[in-house]
């Protein structure tokens, strides 16, 4: 009978759809465990390349969840969640059987359902037009939910790429295809009929129409999507413009998140309609979807146990849902090949928020109603300049700060190269901000009306976006330069060069460093507030335009104001034409780290303390950077310093500059200069000056490999004592220093490799270390470094220079002790991993070579064992073998941890006497390492 039911389903299917789509009959049946799914599948599929075809490609993307290795499993990775590295067989997806036949009846032979492909040889070619019927079933197991959210858990099971399709997108290209949890679309134009077979008590969701109990039928633009649950989930249906759209939610809705979509919806989708032309007849939220597509940075405030609201539950819904919404719709109704053109609908969602934002929120900040928050009676966010912007600036700004770190990717580069935070600040915000800036310039309707024509001329059709930039140019020339200016990495920029009055007109000097014929927007501000916009045409290979307006006593001049167009430099885009800083820009003061004001040259200004032992003891003094939230190219930064301990001025500073080709094999190039004097023993002072040079290589923003290069020379004056004196210390001296160095921060395999070699008038020494730390189970770790030192030559008058064994030597004054010169006391006890890295205090110092051996293993929570080996030779002296083990309590990981000696070359060591001296520890206050450990897996 399930035969005959599933023919009859087949045959009526057959009569509804046209014979040139594609169509896909299922039936499923989920096992009561809710871990395997049965199906049973015909596939009518039609050849719409225009050349035979002797091989079809199905796509098993369940599969990708079988082991790993995969791609999807790599991807997951890169964005530090290890859960399907790590997990078990029964939480892993993939085909337990599979039988395939063609409209014969005949089997087909499937070699491997294992791999995300399966290719299918023919034995006739498969003419342009033509059609196959392939019927399959198969079982498969479902993969844990918490993978990608799509697959099985015990509250619902959530089923999208997982039935075996066919690949629609280079039907002639037999090219593999990896499934990496990006969205995009499989399956396009196709003609869908889904029954489910599932446990009593359970219901389904879906973006397909639903024509009865657990059955499902309709067209797709995009991939079909399931949601069965034990709950049955809310829906809102709003009338548009005579338009009847369902949208079903995958979750629960609060009432008052209810209440406020029912008010706002209707909203969304009249605004979007306007703009796009359509809005479809149903929609389907998953929780995924949700996640995946809000408002970024509407959150509230959480520290400690107080929470800070930055907009209303209401605003935040607004925000969330008109975002989820147009993207949704989108999604639904674009055929893109996201690989390829992911900017396109990315781009207009950013367009479609810019001017919704514009209409409704045109004067909120970006930080919301925060600013307003009162501690003790006062606003501390009121000081910063971000309690100023907008927040319809967040959309330059992102590009802004990805672009100053010079970590931002091309708008056309593949999708699955792009990290995160560039799928958000170059896919969307960057390339909705040129369709924004483009629809100011040809006029917002001109734009819409263009976009309407062309997504209504390419219904049901695969899109290639650069027909649309075609058609905008056709209807405005200045939008050329949009189909360039996607190719490429961008470090566009204008700058107001010069105001000048002459008569009644003021003569203003632009200047673009780019060849391209890109317009320009200038405004002008009176004093008392009156604004006017001029839209300036420049040419092309022309970098230097002149224009003419009328003066009207105009106090100051802005280009592109409000980061309307990403350019890489806005601080010289402002421009005053009266008083003392006439074709100049004001300095400010600021006391916190801020957001930068272009309009200003800031000068931040913030008080320090450190404690330098008993040398300095307490050191008051005050930092003036121009270093904002936001790296810029030249920075300076000085610190005089009052010490407490001598009564005497201390201090350091320094000046850099950073060169950042977008387009080179170097990410960074950066010179430098910097002087200090500090006290490293009692009344001792030291003195250092630096010149230093670091080239950073090119990485891949999704990767976790960094390369580089550091040169620099640095003299030194120290005071010295008079037993320093006899014993013919060193005074002055110069170190000069080369070396190269890789990382490979990823998740399970963590390496590092560095070369150097340093050298004085008394010495030269090459020194190698690599590093290997492999997770080997969620959180546990084992750590693996080998170092080896070596003097070419060596005639220094002390041990000053050698390496240490279990203590360094700060001779460069490069590391951050507590104590410089301390021998005992808590101080003395500070541990560096460096040289010979050992934790037990064995003596003595190095002058001839040196390799050691250092492991460190989880055993069970922060309780770690680590055991170092090493063999070394003094000059004149034999071979020296020595180890050391103990215990290590990692407090908290890689900042604050404690070692335990045990056992060493030196003993039982718990049994000394003098133990509690022997337990060391590491310190590291770097603010800079916690950043970077933050933001991993965003880029």
């Amino acid at each position: 009978m399930k035969k005959i039911s599933f023919c009859l389903v087949l045959f009526w299917g057959v009569v509804q759809i046209s014979a040139q789509k594609d169509s896909i009959y299922i039936e499923a049946k989920l096992s009561t465990d809710k871990k395997i799914l049965e199906v049973n599948q015909e596939i009518i599929y039609h050849n719409h390349s225009e050349k035979d075809l002797t091989t079809i490609k199905l796509l098993n993307w369940v599969s990708a969840y079988h082991k790993r290795g995969t791609a999807l499993a790599y991807r997951k990775l890169e964005d530090r969640n290890n859960d399907l590295h790590f997990a078990r067989p029964e939480q892993l997806g993939k085909v337990l059987s599979l039988n395939i036949k063609n409209s014969k009846d005949q089997d087909i032979s499937v070699s491997n359902f294992s791999e995300e492909n399966i290719f299918l040889p023919l034995e006739t070619a498969l003419k342009p037009g033509e059609n196959i019927k392939l019927q399959l079933h198969y079982q498969m197991q479902l993969p844990d939910k918490k993978f990608t959210e799509y697959g099985t858990s015990d509250k619902n099971i959530a089923l999208k790429y997982f039935f075996i399709v066919p690949d629609h997108f280079d039907p002639d290209n037999i090219s593999k295809r990896a499934y990496n949890d990006i969205e995009e679309s499989v399956n396009f134009n196709t003609h869908w009929t889904v029954n489910f077979d599932i446990p009593v008590n359970y219901f389904i969701e879906s973006n397909l129409t639903q024509i009865q109990m657990n059955s499902f039928k309709g067209f797709l633009d995009s991939d079909p999507e399931f949601l069965i649950s034990e709950n049955q989930f809310p829906s809102i249906k709003i009338n548009t413009d005579g338009i009847n759209t369902e949208i079903q939610f995958g979750y629960n809705l609060k009432p008052q998140e209810k209440e406020n979509l029912e008010f706002y919806l209707p909203l969304h989708l009249k605004f979007i309609k306007d703009r796009i032309g359509f809005i479809p007849e149903r929609l389907f939220i998953s929780d995924k979807f949700r996640g995946k597509e809000d408002f970024f940075g509407n959150n509230d405030i959480a520290f400690w146990k107080f929470r800070f609201q930055m907009f209303t539950d209401a605003e935040k819904t607004d925000l969330d849902y008109f975002g989820i919404i147009a993207k949704k719709i989108l999604d639904e109704s674009i055929i893109t090949n996201k690989e390829d053109d992911h900017w396109f609908k990315n781009g207009l969602k950013s367009y479609l928020e810019l001017q919704y934002l514009k209409k409704f929120y045109n004067d909120t900040k970006l930080l919301g109603s925060l600013p307003e928050t009162k501690i003790f009676g006062v606003k501390p966010l009121k000081l910063f300049h971000a309690s100023n912007v907008k927040l319809i600036d967040r959309y330059g700004l992102a590009y802004q700060y990805i672009m100053s770190q010079n970590l931002d990717q091309g708008i056309d580069e593949n999708f699955s190269a792009l990290s995160n935070f560039n799928n958000m600040a170059i896919s969307s915000f960057e390339t909705g901000s040129l369709f924004n800036y483009s629809a100011d310039k040809m006029g917002y309707e001109n734009f819409n009306n263009t976009l309407k024509d062309f997504l209504s001329q390419n219904k049901d059709t695969q899109i290639k976006p650069e027909d649309f930039l075609k058609e905008l140019s056709k209807k405005d020339t200045t939008t050329d330069y949009l189909a360039a200016f996607l190719k490429h990495k961008n470090r566009a920029n204008f700058k107001l060069k010069r105001i000048k009055k002459e008569g009644d007109s003021l003569n203003i000097k632009i200047v673009k460093n780019m060849p391209s014929a890109i317009p320009v927007k200038l405004e002008t501000e009176t004093q008392n507030g009156e604004t006017n916009s001029y839209w300036i045409e420049t040419e092309e290979n022309e970098n230097i335009t002149n224009f003419s307006i009328p003066a009207l006593d105009i106090y100051k001049a802005t280009l592109n104001d409000d980061y309307i167009f990403p350019e890489s430099n806005y601080r010289d885009n402002f421009l005053y034409t009266k008083g003392f800083f006439s074709n100049n820009k004001k300095i400010k003061f600021k006391l916190i780290k801020d957001i930068p004001n272009p309009e200003f040259n800031e000068i931040y200004i913030n008080p320090r303390v450190r404690f330098n032992n008993a040398y300095d003891k307490f050191l008051f003094g005050i930092n003036f950077k121009n270093q904002s939230l936001f790296d810029q190219k030249f920075l300076y930064s000085i610190t005089p310093m009052y010490s407490s301990g001598t009564g005497k001025m201390t201090g350091s500073g320094a000046v850099s500059y950073s060169f950042l080709p977008a387009e080179s094999i170097i990410r960074s190039f950066t010179l430098g200069v910097s002087g200090s004097y500090f006290h490293y023993d009692y009344d001792l002072a030291y003195r250092k000056a630096s010149f230093f040079s670091n080239l950073n290589f090119r990485k891949n923003p999704r990767s976790t490999v960094s390369r580089g290069i550091a040169f620099s020379y640095n003299y030194f004056e120290r005071d010295l004592s008079p037993e320093m004196i006899i014993k013919k210390d060193y005074d002055k001296y110069n170190l000069w220093s080369l070396g190269y160095g890789f990382t490979d921060n990823q998740m399970i395999h963590e390496k590092s490799l560095s070369v150097s070699t340093q050298w004085m008038e008394d010495f030269n020494k090459i020194t190698a270390e690599g590093f290997y730390r492999w997770e080997f189970a969620p959180k546990q770790k084992l750590s693996l470094r080998l170092f080896a030192g070596y003097f070419t030559r060596n005639e220094t008058r002390n041990n000053m220079f050698n390496y240490g064994i279990s203590r360094v030597s700060n001779y460069a004054f490069s590391y951050s002790l507590l104590g410089e010169s301390a021998n005992s006391g808590l101080l003395s006890q500070q541990y560096i991993l460096a040289d010979g890295g050992f934790k037990s205090f064995i003596p003595g110092t190095v002058n001839h070579w040196i390799t050691s051996f250092n492991v460190d293993s989880s055993v069970w929570k922060i309780f770690h064992v680590y055991a170092d080996a090493g063999i070394y030779k003094n000059k004149n002296q034999p071979t020296q073998f020595i180890w050391d083990s103990g215990i290590k309590v990692r407090v908290i990981p890689d900042f604050l941890e404690v070692y335990f000696p045990i056992q060493s070359s030196l003993g039982f060591e718990p049994s000394f006497k003098d133990y509690a001296k022997r337990i060391r520890y590491t310190l590291v206050l770097n603010l800079g390492s916690i950043i970077n450990a933050a933001r991993r897996g965003w880029y």
